[in-house]
């Protein structure tokens, strides 16, 4: 059965940065986050195994599945190469994945991350592919797709090799479009002469783009006064053809109003708008800053448990702004006393897991020079 596009939401609710309290992910702010999503008609939860610590599904079951019914909500979820060891860890990990999400079947189940080199080869070596057909066929899957990280040749590969897969999940947004690592632009061309309905991760380049450099600030702000930096991004995707869903990882009440604001009688971008996105495109890519989504993947393995996107903020901060005062007494007060990025052994586990391939272990001796005096 092939994906209705039409039915479908334009935004949906990545489960991936929900709010914390003590060490926890606070259930009761996203109930209410889940019961205004909802409430506007929105009905698609993205999570995965490895969110939160493996908490994401969870979070899933306590805030949707128990308080909705099953037919009122898309549920999605993603089965990780990484934790892959034998062929038995498929059912293992899909088994215990509805016992957190409290479900029997997901709507939607995607291969994660899929990219050059290690976990589009465990995919192939264990025939997750060929699984996954064979839990659609059970009932247990409804629509089956990947997220990809990878370059478009490989995209060309694996849809050449693999013309079941229903939907592709990719990162896009208007300041990776050209971006030689990403190729957002590309990637989204192929899905789209194939004409394989698009699901879009990092809309707002891990939240990046809803506080974007200053002089762009003020172009949107001049071009369209009261909207918000992330309703631009957002609007830019949604205006895109063959976008299927939108995906935010919201993490508070006001990021979800905002979100649902942009897609309550969305309008898409105009030529002139389009035009003001140009401009702040080309006003970022003349200030460097590290690309980091905050995915934490990158945090999960790290025997040193450094909290790397918290100090490359904190490096961005720098080189945006040019003033380090409050970037030294934050990463003093809250990242230090945990693990400082002197602190890097180098083991190179993180670079492993990066979906934007960044070269971590540098980057760090960077932020050292920076912090650690």
């Amino acid at each position: 059965m092939a994906v209705d596009k039409e039915k479908m939401p334009k935004l949906g609710f990545g489960l991936m940065r929900l709010p914390e309290k003590d060490g926890a992910i606070d259930l009761e702010a996203v109930c209410g986050m889940v019961d205004k999503y909802m409430a506007a008609g929105l009905s698609y939860f993205d999570t995965a195994y490895v969110y939160h610590g493996g908490r994401s599904e969870v979070a899933a079951r306590e805030c949707v599945v128990k308080r909705y019914p099953r037919d009122s909500f898309y549920l999605a979820t993603k089965l990780p190469a990484w934790q892959i060891k034998t062929a038995d860890d498929r059912d293992r990990i899909f088994d215990e994945q509805c016992e957190r999400a409290g479900v029997d079947f997901f709507d939607f189940y995607l291969l994660h991350s899929i990219e050059e080199g290690g976990n589009y080869d465990t995919y192939e070596r264990f025939g997750c592919f060929e699984w996954g057909l064979q839990k659609k066929r059970e009932g247990r899957i409804k629509h089956f797709g990947f997220s990809f990280h990878g370059s478009p040749a490989l995209l060309e590969k694996v849809l050449d090799d693999h013309p079941e897969v229903e939907f592709v999940q990719i990162q896009l947004n208007y300041a990776d479009w050209d971006n030689p690592v990403i190729a957002s632009g590309r990637l989204y061309e192929i899905l789209r002469e194939r004409g394989i309905p698009i699901v879009v991760m990092e809309p707002v380049k891990g939240g990046s783009l809803a506080n974007p450099i200053p002089e762009v600030r003020e172009l949107f702000s001049a071009a369209r006064p009261g909207a918000s930096a992330a309703s631009w991004a957002l609007r830019f995707v949604g205006s895109l053809p063959g976008v299927m869903t939108i995906l935010s990882g919201m993490s508070n009440d006001e990021q979800m109003t905002d979100n649902i604001a942009t897609f309550t009688s969305f309008e898409p971008l105009s030529d002139s708008e389009q035009a003001v996105i140009r401009q702040a495109r080309g006003l970022m890519l003349g200030t460097p800053t590290i690309g980091c989504t905050a995915c934490r993947y990158c945090c999960d393995g790290c025997p040193m448990q450094i909290k790397i996107p918290d100090i490359f903020s904190l490096v961005n901060t720098v080189r945006v702004y040019k003033e380090g005062w409050r970037a030294n007494n934050y990463y003093n007060s809250h990242i230090a006393p945990v693990s400082r990025a002197a602190d890097c052994i180098a083991c190179g586990q993180c670079e492993g897991v990066c979906p934007q391939h960044l070269p971590i272990i540098e980057l760090l001796k960077e932020a050292s020079a920076q912090f650690d005096k």
